[in-house]
């Protein structure tokens, strides 16, 4: 039976297989952020371990596993495998903290495998190289549908335990296969052959046959090891490029991220397809593959100018959308087209460094091992230094110019240096190819320009913003950031698209709740923790507060406090120079989960639950953390934006709060004027009660002036203006959150419904949630002439004064 009726069955193989690896990959990534942290350089250090593991067993292969097997039989094993520890990991990982992620390693070893033992069935043979250049582009092809499965529909509808076992269901279906193809097809055609005999038949009749080894030189496939390092290099550097500008104009939620992966994978398998073609019948793979080299350097300034200069000025008002499907069709349209071009070149690169590599008489394992983990190893280097070193030192104008040059730099290895394949390509015509491509590099290079502060600012909203001027814009480490000031002096702090604080009266009066209100429902609060700077404001409201004497401040990102707080300190009272303020540089989940320290408050301002990673800041678990880390009597606070939501992501976000606080309260940052659509969820963990009176002789106090003087300025004075902002009640709120989904760590749903409805804004939330509101007489321990003044000041709504 000829083995090309067997050859579509392999790539079907392979197709499976790359939609489980993705699965995989999303669902570990989620899992261990939530104990490794979500900052840039703890995702470095995963996405090193992820990708480092299946450079190593691509090589490993070869090295440890006897040609005498059959091959499909090894990958089937490998799938099956993978699958088993598939499971552990799913398991695992809650029990094992951050030491899980030596988990990792058995899996993409096993995942880094497969190519390379499926390569000794194949015959290298130009013919059989191609194919496995379609291999390859099939695992890309399952990997873009891995992607918008896990994405958009196993994580957005169930959970990571589904998204698990359908991904280990796939591994169990295609290791079936192999081994039931294992049975049926023979076995590499003179696979049990000594060497010499295999090179002898490779050979024509009479040249004198040598060691595979000493047949080519040493070292003449190190320039084809050099460019694809350097094309994967390039590659993954884009798109660490690519999803953090891209991800401002389309928003930064987990669709986003699944939508720019699937059509950079998308441009890898057509390009793949397409360098597989050319290689079943190139003479000179090698100068192919420099051309690919310089295409790329042509496709990022082509991506570039898209992205800086045409889509910004795109007029798309997202918020008049029909639904979110609309808007993900222009994002996905808008992506393939700053995106495949060049990703189709890279594509195109492995099988043509294949090509240009591979002698006929070799164990192909070892050869696809070599190509594949040089590939491997340069895309963990871009990943890495581009996401960790260039975009934060350089930004991602320079760092677009870096892809450029890197590019270049493989066109001319190719070009200069050659390749065994390339020996008769006459000097002078490489000599011409490496000028032009000299020149075209400069000139993309040249055209790069900065993405533009309004889209830093306003993000997917920027047709709807305008006349701002800009005080500052910088590209940090995790995110962008910028400060601007509109008309009327009013200052803004934007953070990767979007307005996170400002001067606003609105901005200001949450940002002094957060900070007073959990203070003031504390007898005598000493030491505080804040999740997350903003502009400071809220972390300054505790400077007031004379009895506090540390004050600890989570920020994930570094340019924040250094850059942004300066610009406001006025509102902040200059806090991240306060001698009583530390500054911790962390993920503010992963800091309360590794710290031993307790807190008498604990106040969290983070970003919008929409943002990717967000959630698990919202989860039952982070609140169980949170509730760990409070000394006695102790209070905790949650922002709570009642805009771009919907109800079932505002019902998820506080029947998770209410779960682990059963004693919470909501008040309302809404008033008269209709700003500030944004609540406060505030509980400790007993019954919240307090005397009103003593309160009001506490803001009395000569030593609160201050404080009760920074309340009046945003509509809260004494007693009376904070009691006007109480919204309701656990206990009330009961019949309302009903069906609520429960946001947890082995299911963030609450990432995916907020995602899609981040262009939503429902006035109707905050009047359903008021019908439930009753006068709390139980949390008053006060006199009856107090209680009666409470009950009056209570009885008008917030916001309808």
């Amino acid at each position: 039976m000829p083995k090309s009726r067997f050859l579509p069955a392999l790539l079907l193989l392979f197709v499976g297989s790359g939609c489980a690896a993705l699965i995989y990959e999303i669902v570990w990534f989620q899992l261990l952020q939530l104990v490794i942290g979500a900052t840039a350089v703890s995702l470095g250090v995963l996405l090193a371990t992820f990708m480092g593991g299946m450079c190593a067993g691509s090589l490993l292969l070869a090295r440890f596993v006897a040609q005498n097997r059959h091959p499909l039989r090894i990958y089937a094993q490998l799938e099956a495998g993978i699958g088993i520890f598939g499971l552990l990991i799913l398991f695992a990982v809650p029990l094992l903290g951050r030491s899980a992620i030596v988990l990792l390693l058995p899996p993409t070893l096993m995942m880094g495998a497969t190519l390379p033992a499926v390569a000794r069935w194949v015959e290298s043979t130009p013919a059989g190289v191609s194919w496995l250049g379609f291999f390859y582009g099939g695992n890309i092809a399952g990997a873009v549908a891995g992607s918008l499965l896990a994405g958009f529909y196993l994580l957005r509808l169930y959970d990571m335990a589904t998204a698990t076992y359908a991904a280990v269901a796939l591994n169990a279906g295609m290791a079936a296969l192999a081994w039931l193809l294992a049975t049926r097809a023979p076995a590499r055609l003179g696979e049990d052959k000594p060497p010499a005999a295999r090179a002898a038949k490779a050979r024509p009749t009479g040249e004198r046959v040598t060691d595979t080894r000493s047949a080519t030189l040493h070292g003449s496939r190190t320039p084809v090891y050099v460019a694809i390092a350097l094309s994967g290099l390039a590659a993954l550097g884009a798109e660490v490029i690519w999803t953090r500008v891209l991800s401002l104009l389309f928003g930064g939620t987990v669709y986003t991220f699944s939508i720019i992966a699937a059509v950079f994978l998308l441009g890898l398998g057509i390009g793949s397809a397409a360098g597989a073609w050319l290689a079943r019948d190139a003479q000179r793979p090698g100068v192919l593959l420099a051309l690919c080299q310089a295409g790329v350097a042509v496709a990022v300034a082509w991506g570039a100018a898209l992205i800086a200069r045409a889509y910004p000025y795109w007029p798309i008002d997202p918020s008049l959308a029909g639904g979110p499907w609309f808007n993900f069709q222009i994002d996905l349209l808008r992506a393939c087209l700053a995106v495949v071009p060049a990703a189709c070149f890279w594509g195109a690169s492995f099988p043509l460094a294949l090509a240009a590599a591979g002698p006929r008489a070799e164990d192909p394992a070892r050869l696809v091992g070599a190509v594949y983990a040089a590939n491997t190893i340069g895309a963990v280097a871009g990943a890495v230094i581009f996401s960790l070193l260039i975009v934060p030192s350089f930004g991602t104008q320079d760092a677009q110019r870096f892809l450029i040059v890197a590019a270049l730099a493989a066109c001319l290895v190719m070009l200069v240096w050659g390749a065994p394949a390339d020996a008769k390509v006459p000097s002078g015509r490489r000599a011409a190819i490496a000028l032009a491509s000299v020149g075209l590099a400069v000139a993309a290079a040249a055209s790069v320009a900065p993405i533009p502060p309004e889209v830093i600012a306003y993000g997917r909203q920027i047709a709807t913003f305008k006349g701002a001027s800009f005080l500052y814009e910088g590209e940090g480490l995790n995110s962008s950031i910028a400060v601007s000031e509109s008309e009327g002096g009013v200052r803004n702090f934007h953070v990767s698209g979007k307005v996170e604080a400002s001067t606003e009266v609105h901005d200001m009066r949450l940002q002094r709740l957060l900070g007073h209100m959990s203070a003031l429902m504390h007898p005598d609060p000493k030491s505080v923790l804040v999740v997350g700077f903003g502009a400071g404001v809220t972390a300054g409201s505790f400077v007031l507060h004379p009895g506090v004497k540390r004050i600890v401040i989570c920020e994930i990102e570094p340019l924040i406090p250094r850059m942004v707080a300066p610009y406001f300190s006025k509102e902040n009272y200059d806090v991240a120079n306060d001698p009583r303020v530390q500054i911790v540089y962390d993920d503010a989940r992963h800091y309360i989960l590794t710290t031993n320290e307790k807190f008498d408050v604990i106040t969290s301002d983070p970003i919008h639950p929409w943002v990717k990673g967000a959630a698990s800041l919202y989860t039952q678990e982070y609140f169980e953390l949170a509730k760990a880390h409070l000394n006695p009597g102790g209070v905790v606070t949650q922002w709570v934006p009642l805009y771009q939501s919907s109800e079932d992501v505002i019902k998820s976000e506080v029947a998770t709060f209410f779960d682990v606080f059963p004693f919470g309260t909501i008040w309302s940052n809404q008033y008269a004027n209709g700003g500030g659509y944004d609540v406060v969820m505030l509980a400790k963990p007993e019954a919240l009660r307090f005397d009103p009176a003593a309160l009001d002789a506490r803001l009395k106090r000569p030593d609160h002036a201050r404080l009760e003087a920074d309340l009046t300025q945003v509509e809260l004075a004494g007693v009376d203006g904070l009691m006007s902002t109480y919204a309701g009640q656990a206990r009330d709120l009961r019949p309302w959150l009903a069906d609520a989904q429960i946001n947890t760590d082995r299911n963030l749903r609450l990432e995916y419904l907020a995602g899609m409805a981040n262009n939503v804004y429902d006035l109707q939330i905050y009047q359903d949630m008021l019908a439930y509101r009753r006068f709390p007489e139980e949390m008053f321990t006060t006199s009856p002439e107090w209680l009666e003044r409470m009950r009056k000041v209570m009885a008008v709504a917030p916001g309808s004064q």
